[in-house]
């Protein structure tokens, strides 16, 4: 109950001020004292929710089971399918754009030849340390050594020897193809 009230207040829009209104503080609104109240009362509403729903709810950051046995995350948000839960498309690709943003500048630390790299050969690595996390892409040593060192053919070749490959040789090929060419391949 206490997430589906947070998701509701998450999603609550503030009055847009106009341009006359917005130079002024807030509350002291000659035009719409009624709209600056409002907007005031809103703001506060939110900051005392965020405190107690967090106090209440506590913050996990990982998925976890609440008292019911119900998947949740974060500050009391359920994702658990059973009761109706998940998240918006919008969010997952605030999460994604989160995840790829991170991801890309880890790749970046430590892989100092990534940036040389044309993007479709960035895209596969990124690609990879999605499914197994940029510790898991390197121990790929031999390939990632192929890669740096500009033989884009042998690294490919390698890739599809591993057991990455093997667990998923869809997109293995997809991907291996991808570092071959230097050229992005269609997602399934």
């Amino acid at each position: 109950m206490l997430s589906q009230l947070l998701s509701l207040l998450s999603r609550l829009k503030l009055p847009e001020l106009s341009t006359k209104e917005s130079s002024k503080p807030l509350g002291l609104s000659a035009s719409s004292p009624a709209q600056s109240q409002g907007l005031s009362s809103k703001t506060n509403l939110m900051k005392q929710i965020r405190k107690q729903l967090k106090s209440d709810e506590g913050e996990v950051l990982h998925a976890y089971q609440d008292h019911l046995g119900f998947w949740t995350i974060g500050i009391g948000r359920l994702i658990d399918k059973r009761r109706g839960g998940g998240i918006t498309k919008e969010e997952a690709a605030y999460l994604l754009e989160n995840d790829i943003t991170t991801r890309l500048s880890e790749l970046e630390q430590k892989l100092p030849w990534f940036s040389k790299l044309n993007e479709a050969r960035q895209g596969a690595l990124l690609n990879m340390s999605f499914q197994m996390g940029v510790p898991g892409l390197k121990k790929f040593k031999r390939t990632l050594a192929l890669i740096e060192a500009g033989d884009y053919e042998a690294a490919a070749d390698r890739m599809m020897l591993s057991l990455w490959a093997k667990q998923t040789p869809s997109r293995a090929k997809r991907i291996s193809e991808q570092m071959r060419t230097g050229k992005w391949s269609g997602a399934k």
